[in-house]
């Protein structure tokens, strides 16, 4: 007869069990110790990131770099969570957090309190209307700011392989960190430029070309009907250069 454990030895036995289920989660599923990682504040502290986001002289043409980029059905065998690429916003050379300093950046006429902006005029490049914002409660939620390229729409092409820092400065990056108009925002979601566009046709070019750019820095994919999309686009607009990529 099997001699019943005491209960030190219960608790022994209990832990190894418990070590070994977690041992079998991490290696089922990689992303699940970078989410608890980041849920117990060991990921992602703030950086410094430069605002420098501009054409570069020599970038090459939008049309190229799309031609260059693999194409793919969306994976979505990683669940994404939010939290896999950031949680707070990184503090930028001028010290203020990166949300303050887009706004500060796409915004004119901006009133200052210190890092945060109060107030300014945002000329909307998604729908090509004027936004007055005026921070507050009730009204700072007028301009958002935009991922270019959604990061769910990241994560299933291709971010869910990139490590955790490079996901971050992927979320924090000023060329895929843009100021618009919250109910155009909230419209667009996580949609790729397939099912989805600026209803402001003047910047569907150059938004095209970003969401390229993007693509391209940080070696993210795009879908058949993706591609296609963004090909229809450029037809209308073959000089448009891609943002902040130079040639090789």
């Amino acid at each position: 007869m099997v001699k019943q454990l005491s209960y030190r030895g219960r608790r022994i036995l209990a832990a190894i069990l418990g070590l070994g289920v977690f041992a079998l989660v991490i290696l089922m599923n990689p992303a699940a110790y970078e989410y608890l990682s980041v849920l117990n504040g060991e990921v992602q502290e703030p950086e410094e990131i430069d605002l420098k986001d501009e054409t570069a002289p020599d970038s090459t043409l939008a049309s190229d770099v799309l031609e260059s980029l693999a194409v793919r059905a969306k994976d979505y065998s990683e669940q994404y969570y939010r939290k896999l690429f950031y949680d707070t916003w990184s503090i930028t050379a001028s010290g203020c957090n990166m949300r303050e300093a887009i706004l500060k950046r796409d915004l004119e006429d901006t009133v200052l309190n210190g890092c945060k902006v109060q107030s300014g005029t945002l000329e909307d490049p998604y729908t090509g209307q004027t936004i007055n914002f005026m921070r507050g409660q009730e009204t700072s939620e007028a301009v958002q700011i935009d991922h270019v390229v959604a990061l769910s729409n990241a994560w299933s092409t291709g971010a869910y392989a990139l490590d955790s820092e490079t996901r971050y400065e992927l979320s924090q990056d000023p060329l895929n960190l843009i100021a618009v108009d919250g109910q155009a925002n909230q419209d667009k979601s996580d949609q790729d430029a397939s099912t989805w566009l600026p209803s402001n046709e003047k910047f569907q070019c150059q938004y095209v070309a970003r969401q390229i750019s993007v693509k391209a820095k940080y070696h993210l994919w795009v879908t058949p009907a993706e591609k296609s999309s963004m090909q229809r686009v450029l037809a209308s607009c073959p000089n448009e250069p891609t943002v902040g990529l130079e040639n090789p």
